[in-house]
């Protein structure tokens, strides 16, 4: 496994981070021993770095994973909507106890937009920073799905870290293109700020064309390392061997695409009706306020994602 130094903190983390969204209740609602199982193996494998959220109710299976496996040096990265001192206290401490952790690594901005989200949030970001000058935390920054939050964020002193949105069709992107997040990476990279992209498949809309989407973020030297949600063992595997360049088993690419999927709609989904209008197979439907998928017509394109303003269509 390749390791980099993640920008300008002292953290050195794995070129393939486990995206730990997956494997919780938004998402596969795997048993937390399951869960930390399939952690334990990407651990077991080389990767050093995970990546979870306040929002995505996983802690109970990273510590659970940690341990499990019984090393010190896994690297975990969290997120929280905080905005204020209160609320970003409460997310340190709900972190720090949950993961059994008295050091957080990397503590995040969830979901940043622009310089106008950063001054709504700024108290709790000066909250962070705070710990940071005790040692409570010893990397902050930002996650973001627009190009305008990581521009902003490469100019900011406090900013350590930047988590960002990028794949090969700019998926999920909400103000540009994959050419303008580029750029703006590079940017930031420039300026010694740690990245680690997210969503390298789209939240599984490129989930039949996953070599090609993994090559295209391999290939972008400016990313530290890359978060890859992996909700099975055979995924780890895969994940693994492709970051490392390795060939991968016949038998894990048979079962990874035997795996049954579904369209996965997040609870924070508007129902603003714009792939409904875009959907050819008419797979998709609002009812009494509610998106709703009739699986018997879906065929799993992703191509609704794209018309997604909120992004809240995965493929899982």
């Amino acid at each position: 496994m390749e390791y980099r130094k993640l920008g300008n903190t002292d953290l050195v983390v794995s070129r393939l981070c486990f995206g730990g969204l997956t494997v919780g209740p938004l998402q596969a609602n795997l048993p937390i021993d399951e869960g930390a199982r399939i952690m334990v193996e990407a651990f077991k494998r080389g990767v050093n770095f995970i990546d979870t959220a306040e929002l995505y109710e996983t802690y109970p299976y990273i510590r659970e994973a940690l341990k499990l496996y019984n090393e010190n040096h896994i690297i975990i990265a969290s997120k929280s909507y905080a905005y204020d001192k209160d609320t970003a206290k409460n997310s340190i401490e709900k972190a720090r106890r949950e993961l059994n952790r008295d050091v957080l690594d990397i503590f995040l901005l969830h979901e940043q937009e622009s310089e106008h989200t950063l001054r709504g949030h700024y108290e709790a970001l000066e909250y962070y920073l705070n710990l940071k000058e005790k040692g409570i935390i010893k990397a902050v920054g930002l996650s973001t799905h627009t190009v305008r939050a990581v521009e902003v964020a490469s100019k900011m002193d406090e900013i350590d870290v930047i988590h960002p949105i990028i794949n090969k069709a700019g998926v999920g992107i909400q103000d540009g293109t994959v050419e303008d997040m580029l750029e703006a990476i590079k940017k930031a990279y420039t300026n010694g700020k740690g990245i680690y992209g997210m969503k390298p498949i789209g939240g599984g809309n490129l989930i039949k064309d996953v070599p090609a989407s993994l090559d295209y973020v391999l290939n972008i030297e400016e990313l530290h390392s890359i978060a890859v949600g992996m909700q099975t063992v055979e995924e780890v595997i895969y994940n693994v061997n492709k970051f490392i360049n390795k060939e991968i088993p016949r038998e894990i690419i048979n079962r990874i695409s035997t795996k049954e999927r579904k369209l996965h709609i997040d609870f924070w989904c508007e129902a603003c009706g714009e792939c409904v209008k875009h959907c050819n197979h008419r797979a998709l439907e609002i009812i009494e306020g509610k998106l709703i998928v009739k699986k018997e017509k879906c065929v799993l394109c992703g191509y609704c994602s794209k018309y997604c303003p909120q992004f809240c269509i995965k493929i899982v």
